[in-house]
């Protein structure tokens, strides 16, 4: 199968692009970044997904398939880029795929989709609506995008179109928002609040994302690993100081004192669960993860040590 892979020089990207060539797929990358080591079976396009050049990949090359993980975070982008990159850019995909035949799209979403809040549901499954993006305005547009993919199930019947929420990735790439507030020196908790996380190994993550493509998953599901743990368990088992402060002091270490950077909305999920189930994706699939939390969290302390930290 020939297979578009957008945001391929990324963390995750990467892993996904050797996972679909490892797989016997051809793989064409788009990124405004280069990979120049890319394996055999990857061919890298650098182009931006809004523009003419990547339009001309999906009208010249006949993919069978598009994988959407061209999108951003605060990490990396400031508000109105972080719109045109995850909103115009996942338009751009679903209107190039519709248009130029390709017969499968997979958006590859966050289940941070469903926001962080006192009442919400302890497990949330497929249908349940965004309910932080008021709270946590860094993940508007990347709603906004996974509301717009999803709407390609009704607007382009002939495609299949799947959106995977997937919940938060951990490894030694160090990819995510996971990640940064994990390998700070300093890791900030709410003075009071131990909320559940649900992490899975980034090499997981892949293979969810490959096993997707391979079953033509139509639809919208959840992607997990191992059960959620409270977010203690997490910060002692990266070997990070757990320091917890009142709330109201908190936004003011983000960044500063060896805290990490982290945006006013990540408050709330430092607060509240956000569980995804993940029975609709197992149950489709049959996907099972590999790698259980103890691994995973021994992989990053290695990746990532205490006295390497800013």
């Amino acid at each position: 199968m020939k297979v578009i892979v957008t945001g391929a020089a990324g963390g995750m990207g990467r892993l996904v692009a050797r996972q679909l060539a490892g797989a016997g797929h051809r793989v064409l990358g788009i990124d405004v970044r280069p990979w120049l080591d890319a394996p055999p079976g990857v061919e890298m396009v650098v182009a931006d997904i809004r523009k003419r050049p990547a339009e001309d990949v999906f009208r010249t090359r006949g993919a069978d398939a598009v994988i959407h993980m061209g999108t951003v975070t605060y990490l990396t982008h400031r508000r109105e880029a972080r719109s045109k990159i995850n909103l115009v850019g996942t338009q751009a995909v679903v209107e190039y795929a519709h248009r130029y035949g390709v017969g499968q799209v997979l958006f590859v979403g966050r289940h941070t989709y469903y926001g962080a809040a006192p009442d919400a549901p302890l497990y949330h499954r497929e249908e349940d609506p965004p309910l932080g993006v008021h709270t946590y305005p860094e993940l508007a547009d990347l709603v906004a995008a996974d509301l717009y993919a999803a709407a390609a199930l009704w607007r382009f019947p002939e495609v299949a179109t799947c959106i995977l929420r997937v919940a938060y990735v951990l490894g030694p790439s160090g990819h995510g928002p996971l990640a940064n507030y994990l390998s700070a020196r300093r890791v900030p908790t709410v003075l009071g609040y131990d909320p559940l996380f649900q992490v899975m190994h980034e090499r997981d993550a892949a293979r969810a994302v490959a096993t997707a493509l391979e079953h033509r998953l139509r639809g919208v599901f959840n992607v997990t690993g191992p059960a959620p743990v409270p977010l203690s368990v997490l910060v002692e088992e990266a070997s990070r100081p757990n320091v917890p402060v009142p709330e109201p002091l908190l936004t003011r270490l983000f960044g500063r004192f060896g805290f990490p950077r982290l945006p006013r909305g990540a408050v709330a999920h430092l607060q509240h669960p956000v569980v995804a189930d993940g029975k609709r994706f197992r149950a489709a699939t049959g996907f099972r993860y590999e790698v259980d939390l103890p691994d995973t969290m021994a992989e990053f302390r290695r990746a990532f040590p205490l006295d390497s930290a800013p």
